[in-house]
């Protein structure tokens, strides 16, 4: 009997993991599929960095890329706008690396000192995706960092916003931490020292009662005048306004606990409410805090500039020269390689323009350019390198004027809360019930009646209604968080609530851009499917892409006399067949059929075509069934018309079904509806829906990568969470319920206290009981609540 022996074959790439080809390239007994994956993986081992592959199976991002130019890097003026720090020996810059994905990535990026020695250090910020490197000037230069994070397969994406980033970071949320801290600090050794007041002095303690009030005294000072003056700062701002906002109570209850604790303590009457004072400070900036808490790595205020490129290769006596996008003038002759984007409006002089504008208009389908035809800026060269003379200047192009329409320059409406609706009613009522109080007793004791009106004014300040909105949405951000919703701040959650109308977006928004399936008509057998796929398989065109990932079959044979030709076909000899594939005109028959449609013909026998489906995210047609319940449903689309049929079925009338719309039209709509009374909500993907997502009451930018471009938004929704969608829109109505009930409670507390306050009877031992009790009910009670209602709506 023969002894059968198998063989273990390796058949993903050592370092990407992808799919390996028939041949596959080598090094010792590692498979790579590219000679990018192997020479990233060559560069490691000569600098024993192989230890990268120990943390993470296939860690490596695929290097099947073209050549990336960072030539432009040496021009100093575009270096000045993009380093953090320079001197004449050290460099200091940060870099956003789409590829940052596994601790492999992090423990390889800070190990490049190993392959360089003219990197000092570099530190990770994960969740950013942000490399941040310190070089010597010396021994190694921009450009050559750049090319040095690429050759081991962390190519740096640098845009043109990094060029206008702002000077200066945003220091509000250090500062914002650093008055918690100070009102922490203070807050504790006030009660510290407050415990011998609530219990009762003994003789002996009683030496130690004056002392101890004046060193809380000195405590509350740095409270009320650092932790607590943004409050006062609003307050009177506000006022000046003609506006009573939540934050007037609260100063006006600090400012009077800090006065009436003040009088006391120098007059020897009473220890004052410090504990309370200071408390109250601390609790209210946490939920401050908490309110203002976002996603920092994610950027919500997005335009072209994080799209398009920092600098642009001209043509000047036939030589190549990098220029910065500013400086790019018109009548300026530029060079666009393969996948570039087009920064400006120009003609197209030389080579075959074949471009896709989806990100600009919609259309999901390459657009060809014929040589002399004027190519608006935004579109992406898929083919070979082109040459264009610039007719517009960057700053006058089409898609510049775009963004700078006046939607994108007027500061949008901010989003009324429900605390800043109830505030003036609460103020103006506390103001009424003070001053009632304080005249009831005015005629018979005066000092009851001071002692009434301000004890109004501190024990009926409105601590839990300010901690109930920012613990519950808090609560219901972390829920969305948790699902792939990311929401630019907790304001947002409310104006979700209120939506009655919601406008798509089709490309991109409702689709599926990884899932397009193929409908074949003909005859065609498996090894003629393998011959398709092979052919297929050299082609950059989007079609070709799909069509191989949909006949899911691995590369056997290599393809000879390969031809391509743009927006009609390719042709090639595999395994000695000779093959095409592409339009009707390319094939030479006469076979008309609408939409995407992939022919083949194969020796000269015609075998049939491939008609490209339109497919849906997941769960869409029941994502629209429920919304259509209880919102006007509507979509705007820059595609042609051809899925009307496919989409009449999700919504309720045909006449909200609208096609070709430019940005511009989309924008147009959605204000129209809002003229109409109604609260829209947009679902978007591209810059051709920046417009509407900036003017609808709430945009929505659906994204398959939250770290990838978005436009300009009020929330990021991964593509993967689309379809709990009616869940998000219910748990914020309910986080809405959550907010009311707490504001009940609230309203209880107050009661309770203003029957000790308007007889002047309150006592600092009272409202240090009272007061952290609402506050540790409300934020028990909505934290507790919103989870409810977030296992309730399935997003536990």
């Amino acid at each position: 009997m023969k002894e059968t022996i198998i063989l273990s074959v390796d058949t993903q790439c050592y370092h990407c993991g992808d799919s390996l080809p028939h041949t596959p390239f080598s090094s010792g007994d590692k498979q790579f599929c590219c000679a990018g994956c192997k020479s990233v993986y060559l560069i490691l081992s000569s600098h024993r960095l192989t230890n990268y592959y120990t943390y993470n199976a296939v860690p490596g991002a695929t290097q099947k890329k073209t050549e990336t130019h960072f030539d432009y890097l040496d021009e100093p003026g575009i270096a000045a706008d993009l380093i953090d720090y320079t001197d004449d020996q050290t460099t200091v810059i940060t870099l956003f690396i789409p590829a940052i994905h596994c601790s492999s990535c992090i423990w390889l990026l800070e190990n490049l000192y190993k392959i360089n020695p003219g990197i000092s250090n570099s530190r990770i910020d994960f969740p950013k995706k942000q490399v941040s490197i310190t070089f010597k000037n010396q021994l190694i230069s921009l450009r050559g960092t750049a090319e040095l994070l690429t050759s081991v397969g962390y190519e740096p994406l640098i845009s043109l916003q990094d060029m206008v980033k702002k000077q200066q970071s945003d220091h509000s949320e250090r500062n914002l931490v650093t008055k918690i801290a100070v009102a922490g600090f203070c807050f504790s050794n006030v009660m510290m020292l407050s415990f011998p007041e609530y219990f009762g002095f003994s003789a002996f303690e009683k030496n130690f009662q004056t002392f101890f009030n004046w060193i809380n005294l000195a405590l509350a000072v740095p409270v009320m005048l650092y932790s607590a003056r943004d409050y006062f700062i609003s307050a009177w701002t506000n006022l000046r306004n003609g506006v009573l906002n939540l934050d007037f109570p609260l100063a006006l209850g600090i400012a009077v606990m800090f006065l009436r604790s003040a009088a006391e303590i120098v007059s020897h009457t009473g220890s004052g409410f410090i504990d309370t004072l200071c408390s109250l400070v601390f609790f209210i900036l946490i939920g401050k805090w908490m309110q203002h808490r976002t996603y920092h790595y994610l950027s919500f205020e997005r335009d072209y500039r994080s799209y398009f490129p920092v600098a642009v290769t001209c043509i000047k006596e036939g030589k190549e020269q990098s220029v910065p996008l500013n400086e790019l003038k018109t009548g300026q002759r530029i060079l666009i390689r393969s996948n570039e984007i087009i920064p400006a409006d120009a003609i197209l002089l030389k080579g075959e323009a074949k471009l896709d504008f989806s990100f600009v208009t919609g259309e999901s389908q390459p657009v060809e350019k014929v040589l002399g035809e004027v190519i608006y800026a935004g579109g992406r060269q898929l083919m070979g390198a082109i040459e264009l003379e610039v007719v517009k200047a960057v700053s006058q192009s089409y898609l510049t004027k775009l963004w700078n329409n006046e939607t994108f320059v007027g500061k949008k409406d901010p989003i009324q809360t429900f605390s800043h609706t109830v505030s003036k009613y609460f103020s103006i009522g506390l103001l009424l019930v003070a001053t009632a109080a304080g005249l009831f007793w005015i005629n018979t004791d005066i000092n009851r009646a001071v002692a009434s009106f301000t004890a109004v004014l501190i024990i009926a300040c409105p601590c839990a209604l300010a901690l109930s909105s920012p613990f519950t949405l808090a609560a219901v951000l972390s829920v969305f968080d948790k699902n792939k919703f990311y929401l630019k701040s907790t304001a947002v959650i409310e104006e979700l609530a209120r939506i009655d109308t919601i406008v798509f977006d089709k490309t991109g928004t409702i689709t599926n851009p990884a899932a397009n399936g193929f409908q074949f008509t003909g005859t065609l057998s498996t090894p003629e499917k393998q011959l398709v796929s092979d052919l297929a398989r050299n082609s950059g065109h989007p079609l070709s892409r799909e069509l191989v990932k949909w006949l899911n079959l691995d590369a056997v044979y290599p393809v000879d006399e390969y031809r391509e030709m743009v927006g009609r076909g390719i042709s090639g000899i595999v395994n000695g067949h000779q093959l095409k594939i592409g339009s009707a005109a390319f094939l030479g028959i006469s076979i008309v059929h609408k939409g995407s449609v992939v022919h083949v013909l194969a020796d000269n026998h015609y075998c049939g075509y491939f008609v490209s489906e339109q497919r849906w995210r997941p769960g869409f047609k029941e994502l629209a069934l429920k919304l259509g319940q209880d919102n006007d449903l509507h979509l705007l689309s820059g595609d042609q018309d051809h899925d009307r049929e496919l989409l009449t079925p999700f919504f309720s009338r045909m006449q909200q079904l609208h096609f070709k719309q430019s940005p511009q039209d989309k924008l147009d709509y959605i204000l129209a509806l809002q003229n109409k009374g109604a609260r829209v909500m947009m679902l978007g993907d591209g810059l051709n829906d920046a417009g509407a997502l900036r003017q609808s009451n709430l945009g929505i930018a659906v994204t398959d990568d939250i770290n990838n471009f978005s436009p300009g938004c009020d929330g990021i929704l991964d593509g993967t969470a689309f379809e709990k969608l009616p869940q998000f829109i219910r748990q914020a109505k309910d986080a809405v319920k959550v907010i009311r009930m707490s504001f009940v409670i609230s309203i209880l507390y107050n009661m309770a206290g203003l029957f000790f306050a308007v007889q002047g009877l309150l006592s600092p031992l009272i409202a240090a009981i009272l007061m952290p009790l609402s506050t540790v009910t409300i934020i028990l009670f909505t934290t507790l609540a919103a989870r409810f209602y977030a296992g309730k709506n399935n997003l536990s």
